[in-house]
C-alpha cells in the first residue's frame, strides 16, 4: 500500500513492454496457397523458436479484419493463412501492402508486419459484351474509322491488357490506340469499301490479350451489318459532366441527367446511354439507357469513396457512338444548417410578366444526411409569388398574380428553408424585386387631326400650328419625341416646306409659301417614344395658305406701254356706242384679289370713247363727227380689287379713218417712245404674216378633211391670245370671269401703209357698223386650230 512501491512496480511493468519494429522485408505474390511459407518471422525479428508459445505469438490485424497471416509458433514461419487476392485488395493501386501484427505476450511486444503482395496474371483481358454489334452504312469511306469497346484485365502492369488483334479478312484492319491513362482500345478501321448487295453482315473476331506470363487474352465477336449512311456521331451537350451527391443518399435519387443529341432521324438518331467502364462503380450508380437519367442503385459511403469517375457512351442506333466523362463528388456528413443561394434573377420584373412566370432560381444546400439532409422551403404570405420545387435541392421562385408598378414597385420577399433534424436548423434569405415599366402604351395625339391657316408671303420660321402627345408610361417610354414622316409637297420633299421642334411639337414654315403655286398641302407628323422597341402614332396636319393681293393685273392686249405698237382703225360713220376695241388683262390672284375694273385715265378727247369697267370694251360715247380728230390716244388703267389694290396700264392708239389710203404717213405719228427702226420690223412682220397666212390655208384645208369639229376660241375679243399666255386659276373668256361678253372679231390688213398695222373692229352686233375693203377671213378662223391660230398671233404680237 506503500505509494512508492506502487509507482516502482509500474514503472517497472512498463519497461517490460516493447514497442516492435517494422517489417518490411516480405513480397509475395497474390494467390498463394494456405499453408504457404512466407519466411521466418522468429528468425528476422531475432526471436528464439522456443519461446514464442510460451509467450503465445499471434497474428493479429491492425483494423481487425481478416487475418491473411498466421505462424508456426514451433518453427517460427510466417504461413499463409487465407487467400490473398490483390485485385480485393488494392483494385488498380500499383503498390499493395498487406499490414499485419505480431504480437507476443509476457512481456507484451507488437512487432508490425508489411507484406508486399505481387500481382500475378491471374486476370484474363474481358469485354463489356460477349458480341459487339456494329451498324455500318454501305457508303463508308475507305479509312473510316470505328471506335471499339475496351476490354478490362483486373491485373496491372504488364499482367494488364497490352493490345489486340483482329481476325484476318479483306474489308476491315485493327487500330490500337492509347488513352491518356495508359489504356488501350482499338479502332475498327475500314480498309475496302462495303457492298450491301454483296454482303449485308460481317463476323469478326476481335481478342484483347495481356503482357503476363503465360499470356492471357478475351475475345468479342464484332458483328458488322451493313446500312445506309448514318454519317452524324451522338453529340453530348458538355464533354464533362459534374455532380454533387451527399453520402447515404436513397436508392433512385436523381444525380444529374445527361443529354446528347443525334442530327440523324429514326433509327440513325436513336441514342442509347451505356456505361463504358465494367467496374464496382457502375454498380453504384444506373443509367437509363433511353432518358440518361443517372440515379443512385446503391449505397454510398463517404469514407469507402469520397468521389466516382466514369465513362458514358452515347451510341445511335447504328452503332457510332461518343463518350463522356461524369464526376460525381461525395460530401461528408456534418451538422449545418442548409444554406440557401441565389442561382438567377430576373430584377427587375415587367409589369406585364404573366403569372406563373419563372423570375428566379434558388439552391438550397444542407451537407447533413438522413432526416437532418431533407430541407423544406417555404415563402413568407402577401406577395404575389411562390416556390415551385424543381430538380433536386432547386426551386423555381413563381409569379401568382398580375403585378402592377404603378401600386408597388418593390418586393421584399423572405425565403426560409428548414432540415428535418431534431432539433431542426433553418436559415433565412431576403430578395429585393423590383418591377419595372414596359412601353405599352403608345402616345396619343390630343386631337385627331390639326389644320394650320397662312397667308402668303409669310417670313421662314414662322410658327403654323402645335401638336401635342401625351404618353403614360414612366422615363424613357413616356418621353415623347415629334418628326415628320417623309413625302413630297409639289414634288418636293416636305422637309422643304415645313419642319417640327422635335421636343415641343411647334411646326414652322422653312420657306416662305406662294398661295398662286399651290392652295393647300397635307404633312403626317409622327409622336415616338423612346421605349424599346419604340412606340408611335401620326397625326395629320393640314396647311391652308389664303391669298395675299402680290400680283398687279397683267394686261395681254394691248402690250403695255414700251413693249409694242398697236394701231386700231375706227370707221368714220361710228355711231355711238359702237364696240371700237378691247383691253384683255389677268391677274394672278384669285378671289377678289382678282376682280379687275378697267378705267380711262387719259385720252385726246375725253368724251369720244368709253371703256366697259368691268368689261374693258371701249365703245364710242357719241357718233363720229368731222371735227373730231383723226389721231387718237387713250391710256387704261387696269386695277384689282385688292387691299391695297395694285393696277397696271396700257396706251390704246386709235386713226379714225374709212380708208388706209386716206391715212396720212404714220410715221408722222408722234409717239417719242418709237425709234427709227419701228418701220423696217413692221415691213418683215407683214411679209412673216402673209407667209404665215398662206400656210394657215393649206393646213385648214387639210385639218377639214381629217377632223370634223368646231374649235373653240380661247379669246371672243379684240386680238386672239395663247392659252399659254394665261395663268393657270383664271376663268375662261366664254361669258364669265373677266370677259363679261363673247365677241367676233374681223381681221383687216392695210393697203400701201409702209408701216403694216393691224386693224381691229368691232364685233358683229347691232352697234357695230360693216366693214369696209376688207377680206373677212371669219369662216377660215372658225376651222383653224385654236392652238395653231393662238400660235401664229403670239409669233406675231412678239414680233410687232
Amino acid at each position: 500500500r506503500n505509494p512508492l512501491c506502487v509507482g516502482l512496480l509500474c514503472v517497472f511493468f512498463i519497461c517490460w513492454i516493447k514497442d516492435g519494429s517494422n517489417v518490411d522485408l516480405y513480397s509475395i505474390p497474390e494467390e498463394m496457397k494456405r499453408g504457404s511459407v512466407i519466411g521466418n518471422i522468429a528468425k528476422d525479428l531475432g526471436l528464439e523458436s522456443g519461446t514464442l508459445s510460451a509467450r503465445n505469438a499471434r497474428i493479429d490485424t491492425e483494423d481487425n479484419n481478416v487475418k491473411y497471416c498466421g505462424v508456426n509458433l514451433n518453427t517460427g514461419d510466417l504461413i499463409v493463412h487465407e487467400r490473398i487476392d490483390r485485385e480485393g485488395l488494392c483494385a488498380k493501386r500499383a503498390s499493395c501492402v498487406l499490414k499485419q501484427e505480431l504480437v507476443l505476450e509476457n512481456p507484451l511486444e507488437v512487432h508490425r508486419i508489411n507484406i508486399r503482395v505481387q500481382d500475378i496474371n491471374d486476370n484474363s483481358p474481358q469485354f463489356k459484351e460477349e458480341s459487339l454489334k456494329i451498324e455500318m452504312q454501305e457508303s463508308a469511306v475507305k479509312g473510316a474509322r470505328f471506335l471499339l469497346d475496351e476490354a478490362h484485365d483486373g491485373d496491372i502492369g504488364e499482367n494488364a491488357v497490352q493490345g489486340y488483334s483482329l481476325q484476318q479478312n479483306e474489308h476491315f484492319k485493327l487500330n490500337v490506340k492509347t488513352k491518356g491513362s495508359g489504356r488501350k482500345y482499338g479502332e475498327l478501321v475500314l480498309d475496302k469499301e462495303l457492298d450491301r448487295e454483296d454482303k449485308r453482315e460481317l463476323m469478326l473476331l476481335l481478342t484483347a490479350f495481356d503482357g503476363g506470363s503465360p499470356r492471357r487474352s478475351g475475345t468479342v465477336v464484332i458483328h458488322v451489318i451493313v446500312l445506309d449512311a448514318n454519317d452524324n456521331v451522338p453529340v453530348f451537350s458538355q464533354t464533362v459532366y459534374k455532380a454533387s451527391l451527399p453520402e447515404n443518399s436513397p436508392l433512385d435519387t436523381l444525380v444529374i441527367t445527361v443529354s446528347a443529341t443525334d442530327a440523324d432521324e429514326g433509327l440513325n438518331g436513336e441514342i442509347t446511354y451505356g456505361f463504358d467502364d465494367v467496374s464496382d462503380d457502375n454498380q453504384v450508380f444506373s443509367l437509363d439507357s433511353k432518358t440518361g437519367e443517372i440515379k443512385v442503385a446503391g449505397s454510398i459511403d463517404y469514407e469507402k469513396e469520397s468521389s466516382y469517375e466514369m465513362q458514358i457512351s452515347a451510341k445511335d442506333g447504328l452503332g457510332l457512338a461518343s463518350y463522356a466523362t461524369l464526376v460525381i463528388d461525395i460530401t461528408d456528413m456534418n451538422d449545418n444548417a442548409p444554406v440557401i443561394y441565389l442561382k438567377s434573377l430576373k430584377n427587375p420584373i415587367p409589369e406585364n410578366v404573366s403569372p406563373g412566370t419563372e423570375v428566379g432560381i434558388i439552391n438550397v444546400q444542407d451537407a447533413d444526411s438522413d432526416n437532418n439532409q431533407l430541407v423544406r422551403c417555404s415563402i413568407q404570405q402577401n406577395v404575389p409569388f411562390k416556390l415551385v420545387p424543381s430538380i433536386k435541392n432547386y426551386y423555381s421562385v413563381v409569379s401568382t398574380g398580375q403585378l402592377d408598378r404603378e401600386l408597388v414597385s418593390d418586393y421584399n420577399i423572405t425565403i426560409t428553408a428548414t432540415d428535418e433534424g431534431s432539433p431542426p436548423l433553418s436559415s433565412s434569405k431576403t430578395v429585393q424585386l423590383s418591377v419595372a415599366d414596359i412601353n405599352d402604351n403608345p402616345p396619343v395625339f390630343e386631337e385627331q387631326s390639326y389644320s394650320a391657316y397662312v397667308s402668303e408671303n409669310n417670313k421662314p420660321g414662322s410658327t403654323l400650328c402645335s401638336v401635342s402627345a401625351r404618353d403614360p408610361d414612366w422615363r424613357q417610354n413616356g418621353t415623347v419625341v415629334y418628326s415628320l414622316l417623309s413625302g413630297e409637297v409639289n414634288g418636293a420633299p416636305v422637309s422643304s416646306y415645313v419642319s417640327v421642334n422635335g421636343d415641343t411639337g411647334v411646326i414652322h414654315a422653312v420657306r416662305s409659301f406662294d398661295y398662286e403655286q399651290f392652295r393647300n398641302f397635307k404633312v403626317h407628323v409622327m409622336a415616338r417614344d423612346n421605349g424599346s422597341p419604340p412606340l408611335s402614332s401620326n397625326v395629320t396636319v393640314s396647311v391652308f395658305i389664303s391669298d395675299v393681293n402680290d400680283n398687279s393685273p397683267q394686261i395681254l392686249y394691248p402690250a403695255p406701254e414700251g413693249n409694242s405698237f398697236m394701231t386700231e382703225l375706227v370707221p368714220k360713220a361710228a355711231h355711238g356706242g359702237s364696240l371700237v376695241s378691247k383691253v384683255i388683262a389677268v391677274d394672278a390672284d384669285s378671289g377678289q384679289n382678282a376682280w379687275l375694273s378697267y378705267h380711262i385715265v387719259k385720252s385726246t378727247d375725253p368724251g369720244l370713247f368709253t371703256i366697259g369697267v368691268h368689261s374693258g370694251e371701249i365703245r364710242t360715247q357719241r357718233d363720229i363727227s368731222e371735227s373730231d380728230s383723226m389721231k387718237q390716244n387713250l391710256i387704261v388703267s387696269v386695277k384689282d380689287n385688292g387691299q391695297p389694290s395694285l393696277s397696271a396700264t396700257c396706251s390704246m392708239y386709235l386713226l379714225i379713218s374709212d380708208n388706209l389710203a386716206e391715212v396720212p404717213e404714220l410715221k408722222d405719228i408722234s409717239y417719242d417712245e418709237k425709234n427709227s427702226k419701228l418701220t423696217s420690223y413692221l415691213i418683215i412682220a407683214l411679209v412673216c404674216v402673209s407667209t404665215f397666212f398662206l400656210t394657215f390655208i393649206i393646213i385648214i384645208m387639210g385639218v377639214r378633211f381629217c377632223r370634223r369639229r368646231k374649235p373653240r376660241l380661247l379669246f371672243d375679243g379684240a386680238v386672239a391670245i395663247p392659252s399659254a399666255y394665261l395663268p393657270p386659276n383664271y376663268a375662261d373668256v366664254d361669258g364669265t370671269g373677266t370677259l363679261r361678253s363673247a365677241y367676233n372679231y374681223d381681221a383687216y390688213l392695210t393697203t400701201g401703209s409702209r408701216t403694216s398695222d393691224f386693224k381691229f373692229v368691232s364685233s358683229y352686233n347691232d352697234n357695230t357698223l360693216p366693214p369696209f375693203n376688207t377680206l373677212n377671213i371669219q369662216s377660215c378662223i372658225q376651222v383653224v386650230p385654236p392652238c395653231l391660230f393662238c400660235l401664229v398671233f403670239a409669233v406675231i404680237l412678239h414680233i410687232v
